[in-house]
């Protein structure tokens, strides 16, 4: 049985994906990193240090300061959302109807807490969560099942009795690595992928989700 339902946030509750990477392009740009859009997919659902260390790696002969660079990513992303970020289509449907069945509610991201706590607040939905968690909390991030893990533990629950909604990979593979269930609305750049196949559903809305789907996978 479902005890706990656990949302991703950035490219499922909110269209932030291209704004991280608009965000990303300009700060790597910026120290003379040649970031394009079609790179950013490599480090999609990925934590802002492992975004970091993806690029550096890749282009060891650019010197940068890691931390500086985090800050700025996060800065610009919070700016880009506060002025521009919408939700994605169904969010607050989708939340009104796990409330209804009486289970806990939590949002568990890659982003920083700071970030959470601005997109939160900026689509109007902190009312819904009892837990928001992030993984800058963690020694790693997604695709590491970590993130998922503490979140069952603080809501008092094992994974097993989770249901994780997730859109990215990295997202996908964390949640069922820690043995929840999970819905997935893939990313734009996952719509042919077979790793897909893994996740329990897989849905092109976050509003298609309904009592049937709630009856198949609360079993």
């Amino acid at each position: 049985m479902i005890e706990a339902v656990i949302f991703d946030m950035d490219g499922l509750l909110i269209d932030s994906e291209p704004l991280w990477r608009e965000a990303e392009i300009k700060c790597f740009n910026k120290i003379g990193i040649p970031l394009t859009e079609e790179m950013c997919f490599q480090t999609l659902g990925l934590r802002v240090d492992q975004v970091v260390n993806h690029w550096h790696y890749a282009f060891p002969d650019i010197p940068l300061n890691e931390k500086e660079l985090i800050v700025e990513l996060v800065n610009t992303v919070k700016s880009l959302v506060l002025e521009k970020g919408i939700p994605r289509e169904g969010v607050r449907e989708v939340l009104e109807f796990v409330k209804s069945k009486n289970v806990k509610i939590a949002l568990a991201s890659s982003s920083h807490f700071v970030l959470i706590q601005a997109i939160v607040s900026k689509l109007g939905i902190r009312e819904y969560f009892l837990e928001l968690y992030s993984a800058e909390m963690e020694e790693y991030g997604k695709p590491h099942p970590g993130v998922y893990i503490t979140t069952a533990k603080v809501l008092s629950t094992v994974p097993e009795r989770c249901l994780a909604f997730e859109d990215s990979l990295n997202g996908l593979l964390a949640a069922k690595s820690a043995r929840m269930k999970c819905v997935c609305v893939p990313d734009e750049s996952m719509h042919e992928s077979p790793n897909v196949s893994i996740a329990d559903l897989q849905l092109s809305s976050l509003k298609d989700f309904g009592e049937d789907h709630w009856a198949r996978l609360n079993v």
